[in-house]
């Protein structure tokens, strides 16, 4: 099944990477897993390791030349390799070890095709650089239409806090206008971003610096872009090597109204 991927295009690949890693993170969903500890409190399970090692698998049988930076793993490949995918096997680690089904599998191609597997829902968001779709297991392909209806806005509690104390993501959940005019969630997994491109969501902020070449958010920010959502840093600026953090919305208003109650914040 790997091998028929070789002369498939790199969407198709991100396809079969997430979905085999999602395969591994829903049988061994409920399971006592071993906690590997990292750093800050960080922890990965058998369960992170055993995902990425098999979307390793498909992304070397279908592009053995390319380059791979994984969550578990780290870099592996060529070092001056042009093409590199971005893996981050199990998006919620910590919901994922406590019994919480609300976790991602991302795959990306740095700046070109990702892919968000939702490994409970069934779902994969997926583009291939320019479109953004979500596909059901026997059914057909969707295009995903970000929209602010639901006024569901996810915000990333979790640490590190670089942009403290100008920007702390707590204080815009106490900001008078964001509790007129949005709902908070924070269900601390990037699957959020896939939500916001799907329509799920109107918009996403998480403080940090460049976020583009994340393994975490690589993926999540490419669907994004594809489906057309507005997305920056918390200071408005476009990501990239000076980011600082993501404001991602479904559309200009949501993102405009956003800014406007960070700034007043900062």
């Amino acid at each position: 099944m790997i091998n028929s991927y070789t002369s498939s295009g790199d969407a198709e690949v991100a396809i079969a990477g997430a979905r085999a890693g999602a395969d591994v993170v829903r049988a061994m969903y409920g399971q006592w897993l071993p906690r590997i500890d990292k750093a800050a409190g960080d922890f990965a399970t058998a369960a992170d390791v055993a995902a990425e090692e098999v979307i390793l698998d498909v992304i070397r049988a279908a592009r053995p030349d390319d380059a791979v930076i994984g969550e578990e793993g780290g870099h592996q490949g060529a070092a001056d390799a042009v093409r590199r995918w971005l893996v981050d096997p199990l998006c919620g680690t910590l919901n994922y070890a406590v019994g919480t089904m609300v976790v991602a599998v991302n795959v990306a191609l740095r700046d070109g095709a990702a892919a968000v597997a939702d490994p409970f829902s069934g779902e994969v968001f997926f583009t291939d650089g320019e479109t953004a779709w979500v596909r059901h297991d026997r059914a057909d392909d969707a295009l995903l239409t970000p929209t602010p209806t639901s006024r569901l806005v996810d915000v990333n509690l979790d640490p590190p806090f670089p942009s403290a104390p100008g920007f702390r993501a707590v204080d815009l959940l106490a900001h008078p206008e964001f509790v007129e005019r949005f709902r908070p969630r924070v269900v601390s997994t990037t699957l959020a971003l896939a939500w916001v491109a799907a329509g799920k969501r109107a918009a996403y902020v998480t403080d940090g610096g460049d976020l583009s070449g994340s393994v975490h958010f690589a993926a999540g920010i490419a669907l994004c872009r594809a489906a057309g959502c507005v997305v920056t840093g918390i200071d408005g600026a476009p990501i990239g090597e000076t980011g600082r953090g993501l404001v991602v919305a479904a559309d200009d208003e949501t993102h405009g109204l956003l800014m406007s109650m960070i700034r007043s914040r900062s």
